[in-house]
């Protein structure tokens, strides 16, 4: 049985405020409930032969099946990353509330209701 909801994992460069602005830009387009930016981390591999060191930040962002093709199309354009990490992870069980929240924030606009008062993160 596939899931409505997904977690999807991607990384960014470790600049703080570029991350801030993607993930604002994802919420604020109704393509995530809520976009998570980590700590600085390092990240090593293995890149056109050789292996790599990056200092990045992983990003969680939290959103509805229904809403991952125009996530996939829209962190393709905001990425600075040839080939952007994009990787989905079903959420199989949860809060009942916190999982309507999240349907209900990335809810197109017009399309049945406006976003709950009662926010969670």
């Amino acid at each position: 049985m596939a899931s409505e909801y997904v977690i999807v994992l991607t990384t960014l460069p470790v600049d703080g405020e570029i991350a801030a602005a993607f993930a604002r830009t994802l919420v604020e387009e109704r393509l995530a409930a809520c976009v998570n930016v980590m700590s600085e981390m390092l990240s090593v591999y293995a890149w056109e032969g050789t292996v790599e060191e990056e200092q990045e930040r992983q990003i969680l962002i939290k959103t509805s099946t229904d809403r991952l093709e125009s996530l996939w199309e829209r962190v393709k354009e905001l990425h600075s990353y040839e080939v952007p990490e994009f990787v989905v992870l079903p959420i199989t069980d949860g809060n009942d509330a916190y999982l309507r929240w999240m349907k209900d924030s990335t809810r197109p606009l017009g399309a049945g209701g406006d976003v709950p008062d009662g926010e969670a993160e």
